[in-house]
């Protein structure tokens, strides 16, 4: 068994309807648009159908990664509410020093929304965060040495 994903309700839909999607519609359209490149002629200089297999080959990568994610997917509550950092909360931080104010969503970059960055829960930000409470000031190594932030608020 691969690594756990915890995943929203929303997200596991989400992905398992792009899944669909790629798996149905897009497989056809990749084929078709090869079959047009071939009847261009030469395949050793046909532009056309070398870039046809490039969009394949990314679009298999992403049915793959896709397939591997949802294989072993965990559905977890995101309507609980706490005091304290978990999977799938949104975290404002302010790193030490710094007047600015920094958004994270602590969970799976397929979490990803619009204001917030993405950190992992197994990236040093992320571990740091989980388990923290508002006010509390963590400490996390970064390639770039020791860092800090204080919890501003959690969503």
């Amino acid at each position: 068994m691969g690594q756990v994903h915890k995943l929203s309700q929303a997200a596991f839909d989400r992905l398992n309807e792009e899944y669909s999607l790629l798996t149905t519609t897009g497989r056809i359209d990749i084929a078709r648009k090869i079959e047009t490149a071939r009847e261009l002629g030469d395949l050793s200089e046909n532009g056309d159908y070398h870039a046809a297999k490039e969009e394949q080959g990314k679009m298999e990568g992403r049915i793959a990664h896709i397939s591997s994610i949802l294989e072993n997917a965990e559905i977890v509550d995101d309507t609980a509410s706490g005091n304290s950092v978990r999977e799938g909360s949104i975290v404002s931080i302010q790193y030490v020093g710094d007047d600015e104010v920094e958004r994270y969503l602590v969970g799976s970059i397929e979490e990803r929304i619009d204001d917030a960055e993405v950190a992992s829960p197994t990236s040093p930000l992320g571990e740091a965060l989980l388990g923290s409470e508002i006010g509390q000031v963590v400490k996390y190594e970064a390639p770039g040495g020791l860092l800090e932030v204080k919890i501003v608020a959690i969503d």
